[in-house]
């Protein structure tokens, strides 16, 4: 399927927007998606018709119990997850990972040790790093080629032994864009009867997930990644979520997903996640995918491989188009024959321009982008950017050929 751009863009509507007299091209999407016309009318639909707390016995709330439960099995259907049961909602990505990790570091032997790598974002650090320091354990850092921008597989396998218990990485760098190997790593983990935390923020938006297919035993996301509100996603084996000691209230159901959804849920952006949902459906085709599916978890996977065969035009372009600015470095895959290995997602350094200096003058020629270090942390370490991190460039499918022309001009005549 050839994706009608132009009708995709006409959904968005500050795609059209105009900001001091100009119209933006958006690249800072790995920091947050625009949203179509339709995740906004599921907000306002929300408000306007439903507004009520859950488990009432009148109508607004009988309401909110079925946009509750449509929006937990879309998800399901997108991660191909065995049951909506297992699909948690909560403020973001970050603060539903340091509630598992916080539950799950009760249940760690003394000995047990902890992987995590240099190529994650904090939200998959951090929480580790205080589970780490909280209950004395070891934790253990896996590298990665600053090179070729990929995970160091001897470097992991080095640090899973029989005491780990935890192994927590990235299914796409935010900042290097690598897709990672996770099947093979919830494999290692496995082995040695580890649990396997990933971190898909980065991946949803561009690959399909398959959640039962990959093996992870969690899965952590943000809506606003892929063009909805903000609000994160935890997905997590149902054993898990029924029987680790989950922080809640008394009152509160003590089963899946409800003991884990601390206080009352956001029913508006969880509405309009499934609406963003629904936006990435209506974009599937009759094509061939691999694997057992049918129903809406075909058509989600039939979209995202439509998203993915679009946005590697795009990445190839923007790609090369760097590399043809003689003092643009790029770090990350860069070979054409190797960016199935990747998203979008790009960063770079130019010579003689600080990242802030960039990002500044491509914002004043109305081009959105990030500089710094974008919480990989220790991606930026790694490569020596501590101080000033790098640009980042991150196109989605409803960027264009164009909106990227557009961009290596202006870098060019800096």
């Amino acid at each position: 399927m050839t994706l009608d751009i132009a009708s995709i863009r006409a959904q968005f509507p500050s795609l059209h927007q105009e900001i001091d007299g100009h119209i933006p091209i958006y690249f800072d999407n790995p920091a947050g998606t625009q949203v179509p016309q339709r995740v906004i009318d599921a907000l306002v639909n929300y408000f306007t018709r439903m507004n009520a707390n859950q488990g009432g016995a009148f109508a607004t709330s009988h309401a909110t119990d079925s946009v509750v439960d449509d929006a937990r099995q879309i998800v399901a259907d997108f991660i191909n997850a065995p049951q909506a049961e297992q699909i948690v909602f909560g403020p973001n990505m970050t603060t539903l990972n340091f509630a598992f990790s916080r539950a799950l570091a009760q249940t760690l032997p003394d000995d047990a040790e902890i992987v995590v790598t240099r190529m994650d974002h904090d939200a998959n650090v951090a929480p580790w790093m205080a589970v780490a320091r909280d209950r004395n354990l070891p934790l253990k850092w896996v590298d990665f080629d600053p090179e070729t921008g990929t995970l160091d597989m001897n470097s992991l396998e080095s640090a899973i032994t029989e005491k780990t218990k935890v192994v927590a990485t990235v299914h796409a760098s935010n900042a290097l864009g690598t897709i990672n190997p996770v099947k093979k790593i919830a494999d290692m983990a496995h082995n040695v009867g580890a649990i396997f935390v990933m971190d898909a923020v980065q991946s949803a938006p561009h690959v399909p997930l398959d959640v039962q297919q990959i093996g992870c035993d969690v899965l952590l996301c943000s809506a606003y990644k892929f063009f909805g509100p903000h609000i994160g996603i935890m997905y997590a084996r149902y054993d898990l979520l029924a029987d680790l000691p989950a922080y809640k209230v008394r009152p509160s159901k003590d089963k899946p997903p409800y003991r884990w959804e601390t206080g009352t849920p956001s029913f508006e952006t969880i509405a309009a996640t499934a609406a963003a949902l629904r936006y990435i459906e209506s974009l599937a085709s009759d094509r061939p995918v691999d694997g057992n599916y049918d129903g809406q978890t075909l058509r989600l996977k039939q979209a995202m491989l439509n998203l993915q065969d679009y946005e590697a035009t795009l990445a190839k372009h923007l790609i090369n188009g760097l590399e043809a600015i003689p003092t643009v470095t790029i770090a990350g895959i860069t070979d054409d024959d190797k960016l199935h290995q990747r998203v979008p997602t790009v960063i770079f350094v130019k010579e003689g321009h600080s990242p802030t200096e960039i990002a500044t003058h491509l914002a004043k020629n109305n081009i959105y982008v990030w500089d710094g270090d974008y919480y990989a942390v220790e991606v930026m370490a790694r490569l020596g950017r501590t101080d000033t991190g790098m640009v980042r460039v991150g196109p989605v499918h409803y960027n264009t050929i164009e909106e990227i022309d557009t961009l290596l001009n202006v870098l060019n005549d800096m």
